[in-house]
C-alpha cells in the first residue's frame, strides 16, 4: 500500500510539464483575488491553507461525525454512488478529497485485486487515517495514497477511467479549476462523479433541514469533536455551493457532456455525473 504512486502509467510532479493541449486549473492567483470561506471571504491564496487546517483538526473525529450529523444516511448516498458508477475490473479511479476512504473501499470492494484507487486529498491528517483505516480492513493493496491539490492534480493527462469527489468539491477555491483538472485526468470515454451537499427541492423539508443544520450540527461538533468552528464552516459551505442545475452548466462549460444529476433525500445531497468522450 504506497503513499505516493509513482509509476510512470499515472503520476507525475505537480510542477511537472503536462500535455499542452489539455486544460490545467491555475497554479496562482491574482493578486486581490477573493474566495468564500463558508460566509466569510478570504482571500484566495487563504483559502486552501484555512480548508486544510479545518480537515486536520476534524480528521479524527470525521467518520464518527459524518455518522452522527447524517444519522448514517451518508453511508446510503456513498453506495448509491458507487452503484451508479458501476466501477469494473481493470479499471484506474481517481478519488478526490477522498482521505478517509470510504469511497475507495467501496470501489476497491467492487473491483478486487483487478483494478486500482488512487486516494488524493489535500490534507495528510486525512490521508493518515484512511491509511490507518485501510490496515484496519486488511485492505494491503489496490488503494495508493497521494497528497494533492485538486485544482493542480500531480497525475498525468488521460489516466483515469473514472474520477470521483464526494463531499469535496465545495471546498475548493475555484470549482472550474478543479472541473478542469478533472476533464483533463480522464480518458476519452472517462466519467467523472461528484457527491455533495445541494439544493433541498421539497417545501417543508429545506426548513427542517435549515434549522437542523445550523442549530444542531455545529453543537453536536462542539461535543464530540470538540470543534464547532469547524463544523458551523461546513454546514456554511453547503449553502454557499452551486445548486444543481448551475453544477451541472459548469461541467458541460468544463467539456463533460452527457451531464445529469441525481438527488438524494430531496436534494439534501445530490450525485452529478459527466464523460469525456
Amino acid at each position: 500500500m504506497r503513499e505516493d504512486p509513482s509509476d510512470s502509467e499515472f503520476h507525475e510532479a505537480a510542477d511537472a510539464a503536462a500535455d499542452p493541449s489539455e486544460p490545467r486549473g491555475r497554479r496562482r492567483f491574482s493578486a486581490g483575488a477573493r474566495a468564500s470561506f463558508g460566509y466569510r471571504d478570504v482571500g484566495a491564496a487563504e483559502k486552501q491553507g484555512l480548508v486544510r487546517g479545518v480537515f486536520s483538526n476534524v480528521a479524527r473525529s470525521y467518520d464518527l461525525m459524518n455518522d452522527l450529523m447524517s444519522v448514517g444516511v451518508h453511508r446510503l448516498w456513498k453506495d448509491a454512488f458507487v452503484d451508479w458508477l458501476n466501477p469494473r475490473p481493470g479499471w484506474t479511479v481517481l478519488d478526490v478529497a477522498g482521505g478517509t476512504g470510504d469511497i475507495a473501499f467501496r470501489v476497491r470492494k467492487r473491483t478486487g485485486d483487478n483494478g486500482r484507487v488512487v486516494v488524493c486529498d489535500l490534507t495528510p491528517d486525512m490521508l493518515k487515517v484512511g491509511r490507518d483505516r485501510a490496515v484496519d480492513k486488511g485492505v494491503l493493496s489496490g488503494i495508493d495514497w497521494l497528497a494533492g491539490d485538486a485544482m493542480s492534480l500531480p497525475v498525468k493527462s488521460r489516466t483515469a477511467d473514472a474520477y470521483t469527489i464526494a463531499f469535496g468539491l465545495r471546498n475548493v477555491t475555484h470549482i472550474e479549476d478543479v472541473l478542469a483538472e478533472a476533464y483533463r485526468s480522464l480518458r476519452p470515454g472517462g466519467r467523472f462523479m461528484c457527491l455533495e451537499f445541494s439544493q433541498v427541492v421539497l417545501p417543508v423539508l429545506d426548513r427542517v433541514y435549515d434549522l437542523y443544520s445550523f442549530n444542531v450540527l455545529p453543537r453536536i461538533g462542539q461535543l464530540v469533536a470538540r470543534d464547532r468552528e469547524s463544523y458551523q464552516y461546513l454546514v456554511e459551505s453547503i449553502r454557499r455551493f452551486p445548486p444543481q442545475e448551475e453544477l451541472a452548466s459548469m461541467m458541460r462549460a468544463a467539456g463533460f457532456e452527457r451531464v445529469t444529476y441525481r438527488n438524494l433525500s430531496g436534494g439534501i445531497a445530490a450525485i452529478h455525473s459527466g464523460w469525456r468522450l
